[in-house]
């Protein structure tokens, strides 16, 4: 039983004024920023983000959690005017963010959030794109708003959502929760409060009220709960924006609030990581936003890219592999918890998987993670000569990287060792649009989608700005 003492320790001190006018701030920035004042810089890199989400949409929607959730939606009887990417059906925009957010995140393979401070593990913090995009695309279809619309509602919420994430005490994520879902809820509400333009107090308001939806745990990683939290964070900001402007009440400082959501959900926050952040420097920028090359977690990404390229600068072929041992630092194992995986959502979270199917295919995209690959007898064969566990180098690199080292140990006697803080996709080591764009086309193909069509897309996100209508583009991506 909690002493009074105890209870005295847990309770917050409601008369703190510490980062008084916070939530404000925030909502100044929604508000006010113009899109010419976004760099061009950011514009372009938040273009290969938004065709990234948008390619990951179409292969989610034929994922398993993406046909459950059709068929969800169906038994709804809904009827609406925003599009479910990859199908048929037009839905209110709630529902549409709700289900792009989980296409976006089906298959583990969209965009990562770098942090700036030492103290994040693994130096990541949020897939910033699954919720904030699927919102912005949903409203501005509804509205018929503008490519150029699009792009300033989507870097807003995807900064409010990155500088937040980056502000919250480390032991957010590390007691639990998932920050791409308790974060992500003010992506969305922040995209969709400045489409639909309202004022600085309705929008603290939608803030408040997303907030009171932030939620999602890790318990549930490997498993198609993981992509619903995503899908959840998008249809949060919607709701909230949607009462938020019809009347509903709310505080107006849930961000600093002693009883507020960093108090409440990371037991304390580092302010000077968010007020006056915000945009400087945009996060697209500094410390940069990674994309996927694999459909995997981002932790795996280091030691694929390491593997990849021994592979085939060694031409090593998989009857010459005796044991391959690959190390990492202790925070790592702790999300790649799955060694010995039965179906396509542990293998991504799974070490071995990753290192077993690059040997055996030299390739690792949406046709390798799949339940019939991780079962294959050659595949488990291969697993089970593969060591993942703590490696000292890899330690004393530090927790805010995902240093990986790896020794592949041959049957002729040869060690062939290779090193990764990076993988491919990171700031450090980018994709290119066009390489985006192929990407884009792996997931268009893997959804049967047709050819001529997708390089549409792939055309029209490259000079959104452009665009002068989102339903040009949104008609393009529904079956």
């Amino acid at each position: 039983m909690a002493t009074v003492s105890d209870i005295e320790a847990f309770t917050p001190d409601i008369t703190s004024s510490y980062g008084e006018g916070l939530t404000k701030e925030v909502t100044t920035f929604i508000l006010e920023t113009s899109y010419e004042a976004i760099p061009e810089e950011v514009i372009d890199l938040s273009k290969k983000s938004i065709l990234d989400g948008l390619g990951l949409a179409l292969s989610g929607s034929v994922a398993e959690s993406g046909r459950i959730s059709k068929n969800y939606l169906k038994t709804l009887g809904l009827n609406g005017e925003t599009t479910v990417i990859g199908t048929e059906l037009r839905v209110p925009e709630r529902f549409a963010a709700f289900a792009n957010g989980i296409g976006v995140h089906a298959d583990d393979y969209d965009d990562t959030q770098l942090a700036v401070q030492k103290d994040r593990v693994y130096g990541l913090l949020t897939h910033p794109t699954a919720p904030c995009l699927p919102a912005a695309l949903a409203v501005a279809e509804k509205q018929d708003r503008s490519g150029k619309d699009l792009a300033l509602a989507y870097n807003l919420g995807l900064e409010v959502e990155t500088k937040i994430a980056e502000a919250i005490s480390p032991r957010h994520y590390q007691h639990g929760f998932h920050a791409t879902a308790t974060c992500g809820v003010f992506a969305s509400a922040s995209a969709v409060s400045r489409l639909y333009g309202l004022n600085s107090d309705i929008t603290a308001r939608a803030l408040a009220i997303a907030a009171s939806q932030a939620a999602g745990l890790r318990e549930n990683f490997g498993t198609m709960t993981k992509p619903f939290h995503a899908g959840r964070a998008a249809e949060a900001g919607v709701i909230a924006a949607d009462l938020a402007k019809a009347g509903w009440t709310a505080t107006d400082k849930i961000l600093e609030s002693p009883r507020g959501f960093f108090q409440a959900h990371g037991g304390g926050y580092t302010l000077e990581a968010l007020q006056g952040k915000l945009g400087d420097p945009w996060t697209f920028m500094d410390p940069g936003v990674s994309i996927k090359p694999h459909p995997s977690g981002s932790l795996t990404h280091p030691g694929m890219t390491k593997m990849l390229e021994l592979i085939l600068k060694y031409n090593i072929q998989p009857d010459e592999v005796e044991t391959v041992d690959v190390g990492t630092n202790h925070n790592m194992p702790n999300a790649l918890i799955h060694h010995r995986p039965s179906d396509e959502l542990q293998a991504k979270f799974s070490m071995e998987f990753c290192m077993a199917i690059l040997l055996l295919e030299r390739r690792g995209a949406l046709p390798e993670f799949t339940d019939e690959a991780t079962n294959r007898p050659d595949v488990k064969n291969m697993i089970s000569r593969i060591n993942f566990g703590v490696h000292p180098e890899a330690e004393a690199a530090g927790y805010d990287k995902m240093t990986t080292i790896i020794d592949i140990h041959l049957k002729d006697g040869r060690t062939i060792s290779g090193r990764a803080d990076f993988g491919k996709g990171s700031p450090a080591n980018p994709m290119s649009y066009d390489e985006v764009a192929e990407k884009f086309r792996g997931c268009a193909e893997f959804a049967s989608w047709d050819k001529a069509r997708t390089e549409k897309i792939v055309g029209l996100v490259r000079e959104l700005e452009n665009l002068e209508s989102i339903r040009t583009l949104t008609t393009l991506l529904a079956s």
